[in-house]
């Protein structure tokens, strides 16, 4: 059996995914093994000052460090590892992707806005929905959301925008971005009638089990308005104690939500996907993609 192994650098968590690839009637398969995630949250750095601290290296460093035992005790044949927002935007990224590389021997990618886009696409969610229907995919995360329209299964469109969730608690998310988005989304869907929503992310993750709605149905607005109502009427402390949420999900959701209302509203979309899929797993699509015949 081969064991492949995605890591996700994000602005708000650093994750590792280990998963076992099978053949199954001619066809490979990938079935999650271990997902680790670790809140490291470098967007705070990042955003506020264009630069990665010592003390963030160093716990990104040692965690990598983990992720690099781990695959080795796991029989890892095949890696990617990627870092979105954060690590763009700072003005060290570089230097720590030579310091984990001399300090762990893994080689980390920092990708552009469109391949980040391109590796969450590979998961390849809209084959399992209605080929008919038009969609706009967003993946919100804690510095960037990427959008993409489908037409028929085909991405028509896409684009980063430098709007996510640790962008906007750190107040650094820009007014003529949200503008742009908004241009944006509606010139790429206005020739769209019905268009529907696919959401992914940690967030929406969240947001859809809280809505407690059946597997692979899709979530409406109205649910997303009341449950982003409900949330904010508890104050943070109230989100971690009376909700059960982590500590590191309970700031992040109420930005999270206000970017999926606006997009939906700005569209008209009425009901959106929540498939459980994200950067890792396109991380691993995309490795067997390139790897297997």
């Amino acid at each position: 059996m081969l064991r492949y192994a995605a890591i996700d650098i994000g602005s708000n968590a650093v994750r590792l995914l280990i998963a076992d690839i099978s053949k199954q009637d001619g066809i490979y398969k990938s079935k999650k093994n271990t997902l680790i995630r670790v809140p490291l949250r470098l967007g705070d750095d990042a955003f506020l000052d264009q630069k990665i601290s010592p003390k963030k290296a160093a716990d990104l460093v040692k965690t990598m460090t983990a992720f690099k035992n781990l695959m080795d005790v796991y029989h890892v044949t095949e890696y990617l590892a990627c870092a979105t927002s954060a690590m763009r935007e700072a003005s060290n990224g570089a230097e720590i992707v030579k310091l984990i590389k001399d300090e762990t021997n893994l080689t980390l990618e920092i990708i552009e806005g469109q391949r980040e886009a391109n590796i969450i696409y590979a998961n390849h969610i809209e084959q399992d929905l209605d080929q008919n229907k038009t969609y706009l995919y967003i993946d919100v995360g804690g510095g960037s959301t990427e959008l993409s329209v489908f037409v028929k299964g085909v991405p028509e469109a896409s684009k980063s925008f430098n709007i996510g969730t640790i962008r906007m608690l750190d107040n650094q998310d820009k007014e003529e971005t949200w503008e742009e988005m908004k241009t944006w989304v509606k010139d790429n869907t206005k020739a769209y009638k019905n268009l529907a929503g696919i959401g992914t992310g940690g967030n929406i993750n969240k947001l859809f089990r809280m809505a407690e709605e059946k597997d692979g149905a899709p979530m409406s607005l109205q649910k997303l308005n009341s449950l982003y109502n409900r949330l904010t009427s508890y104050s943070l402390k109230e989100r971690i104690h009376v909700l059960g949420l982590n500590s590191d999900r309970a700031d992040v959701i109420i930005p999270a939500c206000e970017i999926y209302l606006t997009l939906m509203k700005w569209t008209g979309i009425k009901q959106i996907y929540v498939p459980k899929v994200g950067m890792a797993d396109g991380i691993i699509k995309l490795l067997m993609e390139e790897k297997l015949d």
